[in-house]
């Protein structure tokens, strides 16, 4: 009587799979294999397919061919495209109260401090800051709370341990520093033509013609500290470019109303607040 086979030894019993050349009937080549072989041969495959064409379902062809995908792409490219607008907007509205606050600073329109006092100076830049420009003297405290006050002493110590300054040009004294009469720079009269040297380096950020203090120029130099040049007849460095200690940047002169003869008005500021420039030059 035939044994009946059973699952198990049909999947392991052997098998032989040759090939043959068709005419000669050569052997070519012989493969021995069993169906349990074959099957985790074929599942492997499958599997492998089916990783394959997932990947791509999360990938590739969700990106060609379903619509919510793109929809959240979108939305996401527009969400950092708000980000950086924001970005760039509270940076342009820095840039020009900074601008603003250098503008006023070369017109004498702020106060001992340094903090501009000028009623609507920034009202076109931003509320918040023509509210903090306009608090009285009753609302100093609160003031304080925003603004960075620093007394005469410790400014000039902080400037004396950042920057070590070059004479601006070789003069006498003609009008001191005066926080009391708003005179917040050093008068020097000089002789004709004399150059103006920079007296530190750093980069011009300002280099042109106001109406009260003639032909101005003024350089940013390390550690928040700005120096400035005023009533100057000719200007020989334009904004951008960067200037070494002792660079010629302008030639005296006696340019704009608040002026009286030929002289150099110099000023250094830091921090926004004014600093006495003979306390860290030895003016001859």
């Amino acid at each position: 009587m035939k044994q009946k086979r059973t699952l198990s030894s049909f999947l392991s019993s052997k098998r032989i799979l040759e090939i043959k050349d068709a005419e000669s009937l050569a052997e070519k080549h012989r493969y021995d294999f069993t169906y349990s072989k074959l099957v985790v041969l074929l599942g492997g495959v499958f599997i492998a397919l089916f990783l394959f064409s997932l990947f791509l379902a999360k990938t590739l062809l969700v990106s060609l061919f379903d619509p919510a995908y793109e929809n959240q792409q979108l939305v996401l490219r527009l969400s950092t495209l708000s980000t950086a607008v924001d970005s760039l907007e509270k940076a342009a509205l820095d840039k020009d109260i900074y601008i603003q606050n250098i503008q006023d600073i070369i017109d004498g329109k702020v106060d001992e401090t340094g903090v501009q006092s000028k009623e609507g100076t920034a009202a076109t830049i931003q509320s918040s800051s023509n509210n903090l420009m306009e608090i009285s003297a009753a609302d100093s405290s609160f003031r304080n709370e925003f603004t960075k006050v620093e007394s005469a002493n410790s400014v000039e110590k902080q400037i004396s341990e950042n920057v070590f300054f070059f004479p601006p040009i070789n003069g006498v004294i003609s009008k001191e520093f005066n926080i009391v009469e708003r005179h917040f720079g050093t008068d020097l009269v000089a002789k004709a033509n004399e150059p103006i040297k920079s007296v530190a380096d750093g980069t011009v950020i300002l280099s042109s013609w106001t109406q009260d203090s003639g032909y101005v120029i003024g350089v940013q130099h390390k550690n928040e500290i700005i120096s400035f040049y005023k009533h100057n007849s000719t200007l020989l460095k334009k904004v951008g470019e960067r200037v070494r200690a002792g660079d010629i940047i302008a030639i005296i002169g006696n340019s704009g109303e608040l002026t009286d003869g030929p002289h150099l008005h110099f000023e250094i500021w830091y921090k926004g607040s004014p600093a006495n420039p003979a306390n860290f030059i030895a003016f001859d």
